[in-house]
């Protein structure tokens, strides 16, 4: 193993950082739920509309990934926005976040996406007809 990353295993103050940052900007389906239930935010679906229009999560609003430059007015800066993508292979969220960062939006990415949401954790999808 490349002797530089054995240090920084061994480095708490390094490992402190990492994870403070992790946790401030990635969140998991639980948490998305219990920010549903309790703060006022935006949910940001950026999958391709068809996949959108399967299912998504309550209250998601569809941008894809390529369109967030040009729908930045359906978002707040009063407001988080969470960003979701398919799956925790997708890094579409990951490239939306950083947009929005970009354009000074706070945002979060959910981990494990669409799937995480709808099969692992089990809870409402909605479906559009």
């Amino acid at each position: 193993m490349h002797e530089k990353i054995k240090e920084l295993r061994f480095d708490s103050k390094s490992a402190q950082e990492f994870f403070t940052q992790k946790l401030a900007y990635i969140i998991g389906p639980q948490q998305l739920k219990k920010l549903i239930d309790e703060e006022d935010i935006v949910i940001v679906d950026v999958r391709n509309s068809e996949k959108y229009n399967e299912g998504h999560i309550p209250m998601a609003i569809s941008i894809p990934k390529d369109e967030i430059d040009q729908n930045t007015d359906k978002l707040s800066k009063e407001k988080l926005t969470v960003v979701y993508g398919c799956c925790e292979y997708c890094s579409a969220a990951a490239f939306a976040c950083l947009t929005l960062a970009n354009y000074e939006y706070p945002c979060v990415m959910m981990n494990g996406g669409y799937r995480a949401w709808s099969e692992y954790y089990r809870y409402t999808v909605v479906k559009d007809n």
